[in-house]
């Protein structure tokens, strides 16, 4: 079992930054790739980002391209995701997850936060 503890969220104007933590315990986080999720009302959980086991290798979300930045210190258990130049419609909840493979796919990610709302003000 891997425990997930989003945090760092809250409320940004637009064009601001704020950088999302997730803590992880249970297990070590070098076995997973991690993911940041979000959703907002009314609307399916949505891919944002996705890091590999050892950090080589990145996947973003079109929307975040450019504004979006994730990282892992695997040595502290920790997932990042740095967030500039926000917009009202990045504002969710965003969730950390884990999974065993590499991937987008929200399906295959099998442990999850309870979120972090992150709400961008016009």
């Amino acid at each position: 079992q891997v425990q997930l503890v989003e945090s760092g969220g809250g409320l940004v104007q637009t064009g601001g930054s704020l950088r999302l933590s997730c803590a992880a315990s249970g297990r070590t986080i070098s076995n997973y790739g991690m993911g940041w999720f979000r959703q907002a009302p009314g609307k399916e959980r949505e891919f944002v980002a996705a890091i590999s086991y050892s950090g080589g290798s990145t996947t973003y979300a079109d929307f975040v391209k450019g504004r979006f930045t994730i990282s892992r210190n695997n040595n502290k258990n920790m997932v990042y995701l740095q967030m500039n130049s926000l917009l009202p419609e990045d504002t969710a909840v965003y969730f950390c997850a884990a999974t065993l493979v590499y991937t987008i796919s929200t399906t295959a990610y099998r442990y999850w936060g309870q979120g972090t709302q992150v709400t961008v003000s016009s």
